[in-house]
């Protein structure tokens, strides 16, 4: 009881310290990239905060399988340089008795992980999507920016207004329009927004208008006291909902390639989780002269490796390269096992390295021993 309290009141220390700095550094990345996005005009500025906020939700369970694999590796690595292992292994705490003791405390943050995963994750890509698709089917008069020459929502029209205009009427206009017959410019001295019941017009006072005919056949110049244009454009259509914003249920549903692709990213996070708090024991069970930062340094090189087998997992199914149980079985169960595997060999003979080593040179001396006592 008291060695199960005691490891369970470092870990949760530990794991809320690096949940907290990783946390951090991936809010501020979020940051400078959302702010990336809002000055190339992919997302509205006024949307910075709600979309960093959803991604930072979107990565949360990579950040809680993370911050409880670093904190099981430094907990247990300072334990065996302290030489506390050596104690409770006096005491008959072998390496797979601290299994259980990890798995109570870790119970909570893998169902944390699933939840993200297989919930959260669809659910805050979707939010982002709706955001962008709704920031580029805003209305032509909203795109409008003093200074700055904008594109309609449609493609067929630039806007420029000068810089002294205001929210609801401008100085100096100039409209570039196209369709399939005949480009027009259109600039005006002033102009201002006009709604009639559920339309928007643009009236222009004071300007000229240039319209060329796309075969060729001439030009028209044409000078008006008021002119107006309908900037109500109806909205774009909504596209295909993108793979990794779908539900995971309907992803099982649709049991196409890039759909079992998204799915192996989703559940292969789950059972990557698990598979590394039985890895942090593997690690940490290793020579005290090595030192915890050599640990750390390897379970941040062996999370980096899962989870980039994860991605490439997720592109090789979703290419129908190879298959959705098949690569599961082969990545997931297979880590698993040989985990397994290493935990009873160290509870049982110690370092497997220590028993090749120890056989290799009983072996060399019991057959050297047997040389020399042959007589000549």
């Amino acid at each position: 009881m008291l060695f199960d309290s005691s490891l369970r009141r470092e870990l949760a220390r530990s794991f809320g310290a690096t949940l907290l700095v990783l946390g951090t550094v991936v809010l501020t990345m979020m940051l400078i990239r959302t702010l990336g996005l809002a000055t190339k005009g992919t997302v509205s500025p006024s949307d910075v905060t709600l979309v960093m906020g959803y991604t930072l939700l979107g990565h949360f369970p990579t950040l809680l399988a993370l911050s409880l694999f670093v904190a099981a590796v430094g907990t247990l690595s300072r334990m065996q340089s302290d030489s506390e292992m050596v104690i409770w292994s006096a005491c008959g705490r072998g390496p797979m008795s601290l299994l259980l003791p990890l798995l109570r405390f870790a119970w909570p943050v893998l169902v944390g992980v699933a939840v993200f995963a297989l919930g959260v994750w669809p659910w805050s890509n979707q939010q982002v999507a709706e955001l962008r698709q709704r920031f580029e089917q805003r209305a032509d008069v909203e795109r409008i920016a003093p200074g700055q020459f904008q594109e309609s929502a449609s493609g067929s029209r630039v806007f420029f207004v000068d810089k002294d205009s205001g929210e609801t009427s401008g100085n100096n206009v100039f409209i570039s329009s196209q369709d399939a017959a005949s480009h027009s410019i259109v600039s005006a001295q002033s102009a201002r927004i006009q709604t009639e019941g559920a339309d928007r017009f643009l009236v222009l006072e004071n300007g000229q208008r240039v319209e060329r005919r796309n075969d060729g056949s001439g030009h028209r110049v044409s000078e008006f006291d008021t002119y107006r244009i309908l900037i109500g454009d109806a909205p774009i259509e909504a596209g295909e909902t993108p793979v990794r914003a779908r539900h995971t249920w309907d992803l099982m549903n649709d049991p196409s390639a890039i759909n079992q692709g998204e799915l192996s990213w989703r559940i292969g996070l789950v059972l990557a989780a698990i598979n590394l708090v039985m890895l942090s024991l593997v690690v940490s069970f290793g020579s005290p002269r090595a030192g915890r930062a050599a640990n750390l340094v390897f379970a941040l090189f062996a999370f980096i490796v899962y989870y980039n087998l994860l991605n490439l997992g997720q592109n090789w199914i979703a290419s129908g390269r190879v298959q959705f149980l098949r690569y599961m079985l082969g990545l997931h169960a297979g880590v698993a096992v040989a985990l397994i595997g290493w935990l009873l060999v160290r509870q049982r003979w110690g370092s497997p390295f220590a028993i090749a080593r120890s056989v290799l040179l009983g072996g060399w001396r019991s057959s050297g021993a047997g040389r020399a006592g042959v007589a000549p």
